[in-house]
């Protein structure tokens, strides 16, 4: 049987970020779910590296976290939140020596046990997620996002071969470096394997015990099945227990979504709220999101042919169409991300509180502004399409620069009424 060579490092929309801001600070962490390549990308720009998931060099650090600043630069102390007090040495050792790239620290969760001192304003935090479209190389982007969002409605152009069923290999691939490019037998083990050690290992690792892990993996697969929709969390709790004599009590589902989310393994995008305009009757409620739509489809049992011959029905009461559109919507929701951090942006949704009025995706700059994003699993774009994106503009007027909605079709323009049409492949950062 051949050996399978490690993959090549590809370079990440992250790593121009880094790169500016190390130039000038003292002191990064780089954070995101395990997996995502924090590592590989951080060690490019290390001349020490500690790992402190390794018991010889967690011991050393223990002993005395001062190992870490005393070290030649630039330092890379991965995995820190095994050993909080390296948080505190960092702060301390960037007030008495601020000189820019000395420290980069990577973590996949936040510390059960959070620092003595939160290090605002010595360590700048960065997200690095999932590999977006743009990185996993699908096709060349021809649209920016930074560019729509200078509100300049510029011409919108650019073809792509990439169709539906290139999106949903995507979705089963995973966005996770090490997992995406092994046979599809391997992978799907490898996707288990992260699963089974969130319940087995990382819940315990952070302070937290699991009395009954089947009971969180069927609410981890209940929080799969709400994918992209603000399905409440009570109702995701009884849909996880279903058939069950005795459901987990509110508490339980709440302290599981906290250690998720200090995990980076539940990513949910937050209700917008508009600062400058009369609009009311915004919900607030989250859109449910996992890291990675892969985790979702292996956590629902389906892969790539499942998908492509889903029926339109849902059995499971917690969305209002296919599970098709909605791991798309994720799957576009995460790239869209990684282009809005590099944009300094940040992603939002628009849901009325009567669930009439629904914009996919918000994103939104520093001054409020914001560019609309629909997202359909559909190759073309009728006028129904973009009738709530017309109302948005009505509500909002200059404060929306652009509207777009992201197809899985072959071509980029912009239609009639200025809202630009784009596959989701030509879009980039």
């Amino acid at each position: 049987m051949p050996v399978r060579r490690p993959q090549p490092y590809g370079a990440r929309i992250v790593d121009s970020e880094l790169d500016e801001l190390l130039a000038e600070l003292p002191a990064l962490a780089l954070e995101g779910p395990k997996g995502v390549g924090k590592t590989a990308t951080a060690k490019r720009r290390a001349t020490t590296v500690f790992q402190l998931d390794d018991p010889a060099d967690r011991e050393l650090v223990n002993a005395d976290p001062r190992v870490t600043i005393e070290a030649p630069p630039p330092v890379l102390i991965d995995e820190w939140q095994r050993v909080p007090a390296v948080w505190d040495a960092v702060r301390r050792s960037v007030d008495a020596d601020p000189t820019p790239n000395r420290i980069l620290l990577t973590g996949s969760a936040a510390p059960a046990a959070p620092p003595t001192h939160s290090g605002a304003g010595r360590i700048v935090s960065l997200r690095m997620l999932p590999l977006s479209l743009a990185e996993r190389r699908m096709s060349r982007p021809t649209v920016s996002l930074a560019r729509l969002l200078t509100g300049r409605a510029d011409r919108v152009k650019g073809s792509t071969g990439v169709g539906l069923r290139d999106y949903v290999r995507e979705l089963v691939r995973s966005g996770f470096p090490g997992i995406r490019h092994l046979s599809p037998r391997a992978r799907r083990a490898q996707l288990d394997g992260y699963l089974s050690r969130i319940v087995d290992r990382d819940f315990a690792e952070n302070g937290y015990t699991v009395r009954r892990p089947e009971a969180l993996r069927r609410w981890l697969t209940a929080y799969a099945a709400a994918t992209a929709t603000t399905t409440s969390m009570d109702k995701i709790r009884r849909a996880a227990t279903y058939g069950e004599d005795t459901a987990p009590t509110r508490p339980t589902t709440v302290g599981y979504h906290e250690v998720l989310q200090r995990l980076w393994i539940v990513d949910d995008v937050p209700g917008w709220h508009p600062s400058r305009s009369p609009l009311t009757r915004l919900t607030q409620l989250p859109k449910h999101h996992l890291a990675d739509p892969a985790l979702a489809a292996r956590l629902l049992g389906v892969d790539e042919s499942a998908l492509l011959h889903e029926t339109a029905e849902t059995r499971d009461g917690l969305r209002d169409g296919p599970l098709l559109g909605a791991l798309f919507e994720s799957l576009v929701t995460q790239s869209m991300r990684v282009y809005a951090q590099g944009a300094e942006a940040r992603v939002l949704h628009l849901r009325t509180r009567d669930g009439r009025r629904e914009v996919d995706l918000i994103v939104e700059r520093a001054d409020h502004r914001v560019l609309a994003i629909e997202v359909k699993l559909s190759s073309t774009v009728n006028d129904r399409d973009v009738l709530t994106l017309h109302w948005l503009r009505e509500q909002i007027g200059d404060d929306m620069l652009d509207a777009i909605v992201v197809t899985t079709g072959p071509h980029a323009y912009r239609r009639a009424d200025g809202i630009a049409v784009v596959p989701a492949a030509l879009l980039g950062p």
